[in-house]
């Protein structure tokens, strides 16, 4: 009679988690049905009001770096060609509407993170054309490209605004003169260059400029105690002064922007929590009132990378990638974009990238 009903609860038990998984797939393909799906990358507007999401352009080779000029009407980001591992990776435009498509760079070396000037007429992207990674500009058409600056070092993490561009340099940030003149450090983080654990030496990525070009935000890796590390967004005055922490929290957060009106951050949160899951977030420009706008019927195998504001600041622009998942009772894994980029960012921060 025992052995009976011990078997009977183990029937019971398998039932329910068959149900379980059986339901939790069916709620992921309910979700997935209403994120528009062509291919493994894409270009998506989200509207913030209404939670609605719209598929501008879809790719089979990864997308990385979306920005949007002045006038609103035109992307840039950088596309791999021949697969994800390939270092094939140019710089592209298309309208808002996904027409008129255009690989700005054709080469055999790796082009990206692009960014407008803000008149629009120019944009600036990474170059590896020499040995070590530079800032180059171009015409938006990809004719007329000089090299804007080189430190000698990897640069990277550019943003245009006004007449400065800011970048970053040995794991710290710079600033310097759209023309290339007058480059100074901006922050001086103690650890900054020094290898942990993780992916990245600890330090400064990622700056951008408030709208009116007083102030920075940007992360820092504050720990090394994951294999990814740990960064929180800090805010800094142009001439190096009051550094504040926005957020502190112990996930993986990153890749601030601006809203137009400068009033909001947008970031990524990534490896938030034990599912390792990540989202998308908008604070106050004071650190307060921090809040995901991810919608939750997105599956969990679509992440999204590289968000931006739309010029009214009611739509975020993102890149939106599709993750073959491993489900079982429960289990998703996925990988974040956000550590995509962190290894981007070894490739160009890595022992040796200073020339000898």
């Amino acid at each position: 009679m025992v052995l009976l009903t011990q078997k009977l609860g183990i029937r019971i038990l398998l039932g329910l988690l068959i149900f379980l998984f059986i339901l939790e797939v069916q709620c992921l393909g309910i979700a997935g049905e209403r994120v528009p799906h062509e291919e493994k990358w894409g270009i998506y507007a989200l509207d913030i009001p209404t939670e609605d999401v719209y598929l501008i352009y879809s790719s089979p080779d990864r997308i990385s770096g979306l920005q949007i000029n002045s006038t609103g009407n035109t992307f840039a980001f950088s596309q791999r060609f021949g697969g994800d591992d390939t270092d094939d990776e140019e710089i592209c435009a298309i309208l808002l509407d996904g027409t008129n498509y255009r690989r700005l760079t054709n080469n055999t070396v790796l082009d990206t993170y692009p960014v407008w000037s803000p008149d629009g007429s120019l944009i600036a992207f990474l170059s590896w054309r020499d040995e070590t990674m530079d800032i180059y500009t171009m015409d938006t058409d990809g004719s007329n490209v000089n090299k804007l600056y080189d430190s000698g070092f990897h640069d990277g993490d550019i943003h245009w605004l006004h007449n400065t561009i800011v970048f970053t340099r040995n794991s710290q940030i710079w600033m310097m003169n759209d023309d290339g003149t007058g480059a100074h450090q901006i922050t001086d983080l103690p650890r900054a260059g020094e290898w942990g654990k993780a992916v990245l030496p600890f330090g400064d990525y990622d700056p951008r400029l408030n709208p009116d070009g007083t102030v920075i935000a940007f992360e820092r890796m504050v720990d090394d105690e994951s294999s990814h590390g740990n960064y929180d967004i800090f805010v800094i005055n142009v001439d190096g002064s009051h550094e504040t922490a926005l957020t502190a929290t112990g996930y993986t957060q990153g890749l601030p922007k601006w809203s137009n009106k400068g009033d909001k951050i947008l970031y990524e949160v990534a490896a938030a929590g034990e599912t390792g899951i990540f989202e998308l977030y908008v604070m106050n420009a004071d650190g307060l009132n921090s809040y995901s706008i991810t919608p939750e019927y997105f599956p969990a195998n679509f992440l999204c990378h590289s968000p931006v504001f739309s010029p009214d600041d009611t739509i975020i622009y993102f890149v939106g990638e599709w993750w073959e998942q491993e489900t079982g009772f429960g289990l998703i894994l996925v990988i974040s974009g956000f550590f995509l980029a962190l290894m981007m960012k070894k490739m160009t921060t890595g022992r040796g990238s200073q020339r000898s």
